[in-house]
């Protein structure tokens, strides 16, 4: 076993070092940016929405947000407006838990030293944002159902984030990349419990084992590589339809299925039904088919429905009055600050890790602000917290927009600034003198005894 040069420690101890394989590295760029396609999508579906609710078109919109369409089997006759929230977001829940799992067993999160951190920093940057939302609605007097709404601020919104970096042309190193992936998937995964904790009301136990049914068919058929889109499809549809009757919100029903997915190759061989084989792994198949479909379609259409909020006629006066809107936007930027820079140094000054030599905390604080922007999952929890169409739910998605645009004109002075530097180290990330297809530094690092590295 090789030593450290003198002065430097191992290469596991270094908070938001690169990826530690070229093809995570490759996963992870391939994954941002069909997230960052569909930020744009998803940007431009909030920003038609409020156009719409505030024209003279707002009837209009209102009318198709709030129009009742499917049957009443399974509490299954509901607004276009909860189809897009309860259906359409399960999809990308679908997507979460497929990373959730991919990310824990053969991604870094495998790796205790490099998962510590964005694990750390995800917990963190949601306990933050949850106390800073209490503190300022308490201070502010605020009554009733106002605490209701603390889950709001902590939730980062992956696709909107790497849309804000798309437009300032920021050159994020893929260390920090990678950081930002791996905490908006443990996010979700803490959002989604949470949903499941403290949203859920008039739980039905029997509906709710009901739908392990035809989600244990759905995990033998994927575990034996029987990918049959005409089988699992309605398996899945009728594991999202007892959960939805169950009480608990349907979109734990597709981080569930997520779950079930296999990643690793199947030891056993397979059945000659088989569509796929052995050593297939099905959760990346399926996140590269279904991820596009989620960022492109569900995630902007559920946005198109829940975003569209008055803001002309007295809306905006009233929200800034309101301390469930003025929590949030708290919470979403000086919360998220906090919990995220702060775990991180913590995490630094008081282990043996330390930051990478390419980095400085001033790229730690402009990600940290980037994670305040929270959309998707904010407007979810805030219409499960206040009620969909509620006066309240109105001034908390003013909050969130407010909150969410702040954060990103703060990340992006930030993260701009440094925008050399990270120019510089992702053509070093890049360099391939031998043509090989694989950058030279992965190589380096992995060249075994002896070798040296340029980074």
């Amino acid at each position: 076993m090789t030593s450290a040069p003198p002065g430097r420690r191992p290469e596991g101890h270094r908070l938001l070092s690169r990826p530690s394989t070229w093809a995570e590295t490759q996963f992870v760029a391939n994954a941002l940016r069909t997230e960052t396609i569909g930020g744009a999508v998803l940007l431009g579906a909030a920003v038609v929405a409020i156009i719409l609710a505030n024209s003279p078109l707002s009837d209009a919109y209102f009318s198709l947000r709030d129009t009742e369409i499917g049957t009443d089997w399974f509490h299954l006759r509901l607004s276009l407006g909860h189809w897009a929230a309860d259906g359409l977001l399960a999809i990308f829940f679908f997507v979460a838990g497929l990373e959730l799992k991919r990310e824990f067993l053969v991604g870094d999160l495998r790796s205790p030293a490099k998962a510590a951190v964005p694990v750390v920093a995800a917990f963190c940057g949601v306990a933050v944002p949850a106390v800073v939302f209490v503190g300022v609605v308490t201070l502010m007097g605020g009554e009733g159902d106002a605490l209701q709404g603390w889950a709001i601020p902590t939730a980062t919104d992956i696709a909107f984030a790497l849309a804000v970096l798309a437009v300032i042309g920021s050159h994020l190193p893929s260390g920090l990349r990678s950081f930002l992936l791996t905490l908006a998937v443990v996010d979700d995964l803490i959002a989604i419990t949470i949903i499941a904790v403290f949203y859920t009301s008039d739980l039905d136990p029997m509906m709710l084992l009901l739908g392990l049914v035809p989600l244990a068919a759905f995990a033998a058929l994927v575990q034996r590589r029987i990918a049959a889109w005409w089988l699992l499809v309605p398996l899945a549809a009728l594991t999202w339809a007892f959960v939805h009757a169950s009480g608990v919100h349907a979109t734990v029903a597709g981080v569930l299925l997520g779950l079930v997915v296999p990643v690793r190759p199947r030891k056993r061989g397979v059945p000659a039904v088989s569509t796929l084989p052995a050593d297939a792994d099905v959760a990346h198949r399926f996140e590269h088919r279904i991820r596009p479909l989620s960022a492109g379609v569900a995630v902007p259409v559920f946005a198109f429905f829940a975003s569209g909020v008055a803001v002309l006629g007295g809306g905006f006066g009233e929200t800034l009055r309101d301390p469930v809107a003025i929590g949030v936007v708290a919470g979403l930027v000086v919360g998220k600050l906090v919990g995220v820079l702060g775990s991180t140094y913590l995490m630094a000054r008081f282990t043996r890790a330390r930051l990478d030599d390419d980095l400085a905390w001033s790229d730690i604080a402009g990600l940290a602000i980037l994670t305040g922007v929270g959309f998707t999952v904010s407007l979810l929890v805030g219409e499960l917290a206040f009620g969909a169409g509620s006066a309240r739910d109105e001034h908390v998605k003013l909050g969130i927009l407010l909150g969410s645009l702040t954060a990103a004109a703060l990340a992006s002075v930030i993260l701009r600034r440094r925008n050399a530097v990270y120019r510089r180290i992702h053509e070093q990330e890049t360099r391939d003198d031998d043509g090989d297809g694989v950058p030279d530094c992965f190589q380096e690092e992995h060249a075994g005894p002896g070798s040296t590295s340029t980074r």
